[in-house]
């Protein structure tokens, strides 16, 4: 079942237009209660037989705890509720009236010494609509969970921690969860917010589409990446498998075009061509002897024969530099070539602050801009601050404006086609915040547009494997970007653990 990706704003639409068809809001708490308890049960095992306590809001995400609450107790759990106040919506107050009997009740705030420390700490408290700071009692409740984590306990937050910004992950004086559990979609702030999150769970609740959800990002995972990517046949041919050049490695840089070469090599192009400043040729062929090895300057004869006639894809940018020399070369290459194309690094910054210049090159073309945020702020003429607060939707203009797919490097990463389609990856770790790791990105996708000829399909490969292999890393301190690349065959061939219905996206705590 595809995942969106929702702000505040956008979930509590997606629940009013459930609600407008015909389910009744007091059946999608129980829905996501009753799911929820389950997943507790389940990850936390026998620690529930150290207890359960549950701290409930007064709204409509402590009446979801309030289900969990019933549910668990159901299953011979110890629970006990504390309270923030009493419940102020009818389905919330209808949800305390079927457990309270079941379980311990306790008025909050509750003083450090006077709790155990039970296994699980469930937080119910503020919901996704919540904005500014924790007062009160609610506030004294979520430093009360987070105290309770500290000396042991589990902690399992309801649909996003308590006082995360849900639209913007702003997130002073949260709730810090090993696990969340969203319910219908996916939080954007949970994605801004991971290391508040822990683990995330995806549940279904029936939020069927309804024409709601077309216009909402959608969470990429790897049956999406699997059911997009050609299958090699047992008897492919290079030539089958396709052949990429990449375009890269100014004088100093040999790296990036190392990078991105051993990275397309191990996402199975048939063959590359990389065409790099003449003094590092050298350094490149003993890096990467499977590739074919040029360098440039070029002429335009020397263009038609090594790229024009020969591949099926191009990447021009990771560590080209801004020389005259370099621009000069993005010119011949980007008027005498109609291949599809990614331009990459100072591809992008060559055109800063002239979309329609670049527009003209892309016309007619798959093509696919791979900007950090800086470059994006760049070429689009803004600023980096606004890129990080507006990242899933501040693409949008810019890929209609270049005709082409702009994937904004981040975390998480979101990807931007010329029709308003927009994709989400959250996948990876801090591993890949280090030199380079768009070089690798680059050839990975250069790899997916050559054989699918879409950069959108690219795109969206490239960025879930790019994170999936750096998280199969296991670790941020002590990874490289050849850790990286020796992972990207398990990440391209792991076979995916499916999802037990209603769960339909689980995403691991960050690596530290």
């Amino acid at each position: 079942m595809p995942v969106r990706v929702v702000s505040a704003e956008e979930s509590a639409e997606r629940d009013r237009a459930a609600i407008e068809r015909g389910t009744l809001s007091r059946t999608l708490m129980q829905r996501a209660g009753a799911a929820a308890a389950g997943e507790i049960a389940r990850a936390f095992g026998a620690r529930l037989n150290d207890g359960v306590m549950i701290f409930a809001g007064t709204g409509n995400n402590g009446g979801d705890g309030w289900v969990v609450a019933g549910c668990l107790a159901r299953l011979g759990v110890p629970v006990s509720v504390v309270e923030s106040g009493d419940p102020t919506t009818p389905d919330a107050i209808a949800e305390r009236r079927a457990a309270v009997e079941a379980v311990s009740v306790l008025q909050g705030p509750i003083a450090e010494s006077e709790p155990g420390v039970p296994g699980v700490v469930v937080d119910a408290l503020l919901g996704t609509g919540f904005r500014g700071d924790p007062r009160g009692r609610v506030r004294d409740s979520i430093a009360t969970v987070n105290l309770l984590r500290q000396r042991g306990s589990r902690v399992a937050s309801l649909d996003i921690p308590s006082a995360l910004d849900a639209t913007t992950g702003e997130h002073a004086g949260c709730v810090v969860a090993d696990m969340t559990l969203s319910f219908g979609g996916l939080k954007r702030g949970l994605l801004l917010a991971r290391d508040c999150a822990g683990e995330i769970v995806v549940i279904d609740i029936g939020l069927d589409d309804g024409g709601v959800d077309g216009g909402l990002p959608l969470l990429v995972d790897r049956d999406w990446v699997a059911a997009r990517i050609p299958p090699i046949r047992f008897d492919a041919h290079k030539g089958q498998r396709k052949h990429l050049a990449i375009i890269a490695g100014g004088p100093g840089m040999a790296g990036a075009a190392v990078l991105a070469t051993r990275a397309a090599l191990r996402s199975g192009i048939g063959l590359v061509r990389t065409i790099v400043a003449g003094e590092n040729a050298a350094a490149v062929l003993a890096a990467t002897p499977s590739a074919l090895i040029s360098s440039w300057p070029f002429t335009a004869d020397e263009m038609e024969r090594e790229i024009s006639s020969w591949a099926d894809a191009i990447v021009i940018g990771p560590g080209i530099g801004r020389s005259k020399e370099a621009r000069e070369l993005l010119d011949l290459v980007l008027r005498g070539t109609r291949h599809p194309i990614i331009l990459d690094a100072d591809a992008i910054n060559a055109f800063e602050g002239d979309v329609p210049a670049l527009r003209d090159h892309l016309r007619g073309r798959q093509s696919m801009v791979t900007p950090h945020p800086a470059e994006f702020a760049r070429l689009a003429g803004t600023d980096v601050k606004t890129v990080l607060a507006e990242r899933f939707d501040i693409g949008r203009s810019l890929a209609s404006d270049l005709g082409a797919a702009v994937l904004l490097k981040g975390t998480p990463t979101v990807i931007f086609a010329p029709t308003g389609e927009r994709l989400v990856s959250a996948r990876g770790t801090a591993a890949l915040g280090t030199g380079g790791s768009g070089d690798v990105l680059a050839g990975i996708a250069g790899t997916i547009l050559a054989q699918t000829g879409n950069a959108m399909i690219a795109a969206g490969c490239a960025a879930w494997v790019h994170g999936r292999a750096a998280e199969l890393c296991g670790y941020v301190r002590g990874t490289t970007l050849e850790d990286v690349l020796y992972a990207l065959p398990r990440a391209w061939n792991e076979e995916e653990i499916p999802l037990e219905s209603p769960l339909i996206a689980r995403l691991p705590a960050v690596a530290q």
